[in-house]
């Protein structure tokens, strides 16, 4: 059924990677926050740890606006559904504004802005400028029609130089300056191999925040960034979900060593009856009871190997699991712990699950990376052969045994064979967006149900 919503968003990009988007963002969510303001936060791009940090801001679960996961049909509703009781949303950008995938601005910050009609502000690092400040941002306002660009913040100034900088750009252009952030030298997230720690690795996160939204206060023309949000246009969007299937109780792995999921697959699942355990591989000592299905999502198990190879009693629960039937499905770093062991980056191995062949090892740089679609050679636990699924792959392992039951190929027609496929267990390095064929969930959902209702005739 086809409604209407006024939803007042604004997305902040940048006029390219390590613009401090991130942290923009997160003072601005801050700064509403302290407002009293209840905030939406979406990712465009296929990131994990972003919305982790939206999500520590705003109480709310984050969720992806991505134009190669989703079409326009599927933004609106994602962006509708879940701004309804906000009163702003705000979708944080990947990488450059115009970036996309290859040499093209499809899927890029860009495209979503353009399909939703979503006002934008750039963020831009003037130093080292004087008047070219402006001609960058002539140059984005004049490089594709509607694009939807109505200010820009300036970042990492000092505040003596603000009115400078704004002088020029509003008497350049027809574009309002919406305040500055200076260096926060005492304020940093810290990175490694995948992008940003984690949430619950960042040492006093709340302390952080705080500083950054007060300071966004200090510096942030606010009511003007909530003006040009206010005057995004309202759409029509589409309300239909999935129907249940059944009930069913699906245990998810969720801790510091397997974080990584899209909030959407989660509530897919929930909506086709699933009833969501979490567990630990990590720490656990067994799986909880009376569940009717697994799914391993991806995260940092190379960071935990000690604790996941010598939690013994788990992996012998799982493994009675798995040889009893149950449905599993793993992502990334969840099938490299199915495997029998992982190599780390000083070559010391560790034993982990040993349900599947094969073995992963670290590397130094990213094996295979970006968007993919997978198809399925044969009919899995989430597919029937020939269904195709938007995935995106970011890794720095990679494992002796990748499977072969799927076909996955970039966006440049590269291809290659991935994801075992193996009875009643479905994994790989691919990380699956589930709403891109909604018949995953409904063919996941229905092994699950029928596993469980075998279980009980079986006893």
């Amino acid at each position: 059924m086809m409604k209407k919503i006024s939803v007042p968003r604004v997305m902040i990009s940048a006029t390219g990677s390590n613009c401090g988007k991130t942290t923009m963002m997160l003072s601005l969510l801050s700064a509403l926050r302290q407002k009293k303001l209840t905030v939406q936060s979406f990712k465009s791009g296929p990131d994990y740890i972003d919305p982790m940090f939206h999500s520590f801001v705003t109480q709310r679960k984050t969720y992806h606006t991505d134009a190669f996961f989703s079409d326009k049909k599927m933004l609106l509703g994602t962006i509708a559904e879940h701004s309804s009781d906000s009163d702003i949303s705000i979708i944080e950008g990947a990488m450059g504004f115009y970036d996309g995938i290859g040499k093209s601005s499809e899927a890029s910050a860009y495209t979503v802005a353009s399909l939703t009609g979503t006002p934008v502000i750039l963020i831009l690092n003037p130093q080292n400028m004087g008047v070219s400040a402006a001609a960058t941002v002539k140059g984005y306002l004049e490089f594709r029609e509607n694009n939807n660009i109505k200010g820009v913040i300036l970042n990492r100034i000092k505040p003596s130089m603000y009115s400078y900088y704004k002088e020029i750009i509003e008497s350049e252009t027809d574009i309002k300056v919406c305040g500055y952030l200076p260096e926060l030298e005492s304020v940093t997230l810290k990175s490694r191999h995948l992008g940003l720690m984690t949430t619950a690795e960042t040492d006093n996160l709340a302390d952080i925040v705080k500083i950054l939204g007060e300071k966004a206060t200090e510096t942030l023309d606010i009511d003007l960034i909530l003006n040009i949000a206010a005057s995004a246009e309202s759409f029509e969007y589409d309300d239909e979900k999935i129907k249940p299937e059944g009930s069913y109780r699906l245990g998810i792995a969720r801790d510091k060593a397997f974080c990584f999921y899209y909030e959407e697959n989660l509530d897919m699942l929930k909506q086709s009856g699933a009833e969501l355990v979490y567990f630990s591989p990590t720490d656990d000592k067994i799986l909880p009871d009376n569940l009717d299905g697994l799914y391993f999502g991806g995260g940092y198990p190379e960071l935990y190997l000690e604790k996941l190879s010598s939690n013994h009693s788990f992996i012998e629960s799982l493994k009675n699991e798995v040889s009893g039937g149950i449905p599993v499905f793993a992502e990334c770093g969840g099938f490299m712990y199915l495997q029998k062991g992982i190599y780390d980056k000083n070559g010391d191995f560790f034993r982990t699950a040993g349900i599947l062949d094969g073995t992963s090892a670290l590397g130094d740089k990213l094996c295979r990376f970006g968007y993919i679609t997978v198809a399925s050679d044969e009919d899995t636990v989430i597919s029937r052969k020939g269904m195709k699924l938007k995935a995106h792959e970011f890794h720095y392992s990679d494992s002796t045994e990748n499977g072969s039951s799927f076909t996955a190929v970039k966006p440049n027609g590269k291809s290659w064979k991935a994801i075992v496929n193996r009875d009643n267990i479905t994994a790989g390095y691919p990380h699956i967006f589930f709403p891109s064929e909604p018949e995953t969930v409904r063919i996941f959902s229905r092994k699950c149900i029928e596993y469980g209702r075998d279980k009980i005739i079986s006893t």
